[in-house]
């Protein structure tokens, strides 16, 4: 994590902090006490404009989630590049819940002691890997060579630097080392690469298939390879723990939209492909090219299930790579709504353990 990262989620967290102890002595207010269908004016939602976040763009498109929240609530949803911003954003009270991946929910619960978040919910399980020009054939071929990644400490970056360690390759945060990583946001490096200005690049889709399919890079890792039954979180859906305690009924009916999303997907997975793009479109002016959609989305799974024990999983390799202390995750998950959701809708509820 930066120090200008780490600055700001302390200064955030401070303020966290004070927040919730003032609201903890203001309980005459009825907000420490807020009834389970209790729900906010608004919900400012993030999600980035990544194939990844498919259950947040087309739950946006279709307007699932203001549907689910009815005419009480306005849906404010808003985007970021990668889940350190998000997380940030999140801790200065900017957004109330967002679509992210393990790691930066991880230092955010890290950050926090265990007060800022909850995770309510999988989303996305695999669409991420390591591409490279050919030539590259191997993990000492990456000797002196300049890899991207989304963001420092974000989820593909910590899995770039455990993959290299694992495969006896240093990299420090500075871009130094064996390999000279260089985060930067996803359009930058899809340009750098074409231009020949980085080797390669770990991100998610549908970067990964633009990386093969417009610059001809060769995909090196593909990270469902490095897992159990080929599953692990890619995305997952997470709330401020003070706005889950004030209008749970909100975030009930956020999750209800979100479950719709998911069953949208894998009921019209053509719709929903059309629905995804155009909101890319609507987002970055540009839509993705078809073969660049069907690239992604086949390589990508939905799920509500969080995949728990990839989550405990990138824990240690961040842990490993020195982007973060040890820590207790305990309490990170809860899952209540979202089995009473799905339970509601007849399908089987999910599990928070471990393995």
């Amino acid at each position: 994590m930066s120090s200008r990262t780490a600055r700001a989620l302390a200064l955030a967290t401070a303020a966290l902090v004070a927040s919730t102890a003032l609201a903890a002595c203001g309980s005459d207010s009825g907000e420490a006490t807020a009834s389970a269908d209790a729900e906010a004016q608004t919900l400012r939602l993030g999600y980035f404009p990544n194939i990844t976040h498919a259950p947040a763009l087309v739950g946006v498109n279709k307007k699932f989630f203001e549907e689910a929240l009815g005419t009480g609530t306005k849906l404010d949803p808003k985007t970021f590049n990668a889940g350190p911003a998000a997380i940030e954003a999140l801790f200065s009270g900017a957004i109330d819940a967002t679509y992210i991946g393990p790691n930066p929910a991880i230092n955010g619960w890290a950050q926090s002691k265990g007060s800022a978040l909850k995770i309510i919910a999988g989303s996305t399980s695999g669409g991420a890997g390591l591409v490279v020009k050919e030539g590259i054939n191997t993990p000492a071929d990456l000797k002196g060579k300049k890899i991207a990644t989304p963001q420092l400490g974000n989820t593909q970056d910590v899995a770039l630097r455990a993959w290299l360690k694992q495969n006896g390759l240093n990299a420090d945060q500075q871009g130094g080392g064996d390999v000279s990583i260089q985060p930067q946001d996803n359009a930058t490096a899809l340009q750098a690469f074409a231009q020949g200005a980085i080797d390669g690049a770990w991100v998610p889709e549908p970067n990964l298939s633009r990386l093969q399919l417009e610059s001809k890079g060769k995909l090196l890792v593909d990270e469902k390879t490095l897992w159990p039954n080929g599953e692990f979180v890619t995305t997952h859906l997470i709330v401020s723990q003070e706005f889950l305690k004030k209008y749970p009924g909100t975030v009930k009916k956020l999750i209800q939209g979100h479950v719709k999303s998911v069953k949208y997907i894998e009921t019209d997975n053509a719709g929903a492909q059309k629905a995804a793009n155009d909101q890319i479109a609507a987002l970055s002016g540009k839509p993705l090219k078809d073969e660049i959609l069907q690239a992604a989305f086949k390589n990508l799974k939905f799920t509500h299930d969080p995949i728990a024990s990839s989550l405990y999983t990138s824990a240690k390799n961040a842990e490993d790579v020195g982007l973060l202390k040890p820590v207790d995750l305990k309490g990170i998950y809860d899952l209540t709504l979202l089995n009473e959701v799905l339970k509601a809708d007849g399908q089987p509820e999910v599990s928070d353990a471990a393995a």
